[in-house]
């Protein structure tokens, strides 16, 4: 009778231990780049486990995942993309019917849920779109359905403003999974919203010296970037990165070159083609190097503001040296 008790009691136990290793164990959440877990990592609490698909190095563009990374969503409890428009290798699976419930577009707001009424972080009527300085006049209520597709740059990450808001579609998110602290989602988003209004407004002060200089890009990644902060983008190498551009386009940017105040080329280790050696040569122009997937960037907490203020620091090599 006694050792049947005490076997009721240790069942009784190792049940409860069970339940709360199962209520305490992190959501696994998949992502598609490296920005995108940043800004997870911003929102989320330090339990959450993160996959990050695309890999250091590679282009969203063209990439093929690995077995692990396919099991990875499978596990998942949530998946985040921008869309489409831009990991066009996840189109097709993640709009099976395996995946399409708890995948989540921050670029067109599918799947992520409805403000509820009287949420301190739902209203992005403060921060909508019509505040950016690319001159883009969007909608101010961003309710939820982002007004980013019909063809539009779907680089939106590198848009601090847009990233408040897929920080707090993010929140919405991981706020309706089994065991979500709502407390600790609500301060980390709190917590970024006046982190990156801080950043923002540094590094908007910072670049003043550069919006006289010409920029140009390897490809259009940076065009939100740019346009949010009133720099000046003069030209853009490739339409397409996969391609190398024709000879007329070729011709038509050594001529913005030659012309150009102070030009300054802004190329990206994604994609290291000599060929924009070539094409330059001769010309006078400062070269900089900037990342729009954050490759060496730490991930943390704080690592969308380091990745956004990494940005402003290719900008400003564009100086030159005596203007530094």
């Amino acid at each position: 009778m006694i050792i049947s008790r005490f076997t009721g009691v240790i069942a009784l136990g190792a049940a409860t231990l069970l339940a709360s290793a199962s209520t305490l164990a992190g959501a696994q959440v998949v992502t598609s780049l490296k920005p995108i877990e940043l800004l997870v990592r911003a929102i989320a609490a330090d339990d959450v486990e993160i996959t990050t698909l695309v890999q250091p190095g590679a282009s969203p563009h063209n990439y093929s995942m690995k077995p692990s990374q396919r099991r990875a969503l499978e596990a998942a409890d949530a998946i985040f993309w921008v869309g489409p428009e831009m990991e066009t290798f996840l189109t097709r699976l993640l709009g099976g019917s395996e995946f399409r419930d708890r995948t989540y577009s921050l670029m067109h707001g599918e799947n992520v849920p409805e403000v509820q009424s009287g949420s301190d972080h739902g209203d992005h009527d403060e921060h909508g779109h019509h505040n950016h300085h690319d001159g883009h006049e969007e909608s101010g209520a961003h309710d939820n359905h982002h007004d980013h597709g019909s063809g539009e740059d779907p680089h939106i990450w590198l848009d601090p403003a847009l990233a408040v808001e897929m920080g707090r579609d993010i929140h919405r998110v991981l706020a309706t999974l089994e065991g979500a602290d709502i407390h600790v989602l609500d301060d980390n988003l709190a917590r970024f919203e006046q982190a990156m209004a801080k950043a923002e407004a540094a590094i908007d002060q910072r670049l003043t010296p550069v919006r006289d200089i010409d920029l140009f890009t390897y490809h259009n990644a940076f065009t939100r970037f740019v346009g949010h902060y009133n720099l000046n983008l003069e030209g853009i190498l490739t339409l397409n990165p996969e391609l190398s551009p024709g000879a007329g386009h070729i011709a038509e940017v050594q001529e913005k070159l030659r012309n150009a105040n102070q030009p300054c080329l802004l190329t990206e280790p994604q994609f290291n083609r000599q060929w924009w050696r070539s094409i330059t040569e001769g010309l006078d122009i400062t070269f900089s190097t900037w990342d729009p997937l954050a490759t060496d960037i730490e991930t943390d907490q704080d690592g969308y503001i380091a990745f956004q203020q990494s940005l402003a620091d290719a900008v400003l090599k564009c100086l030159p040296e005596d203007a530094q």
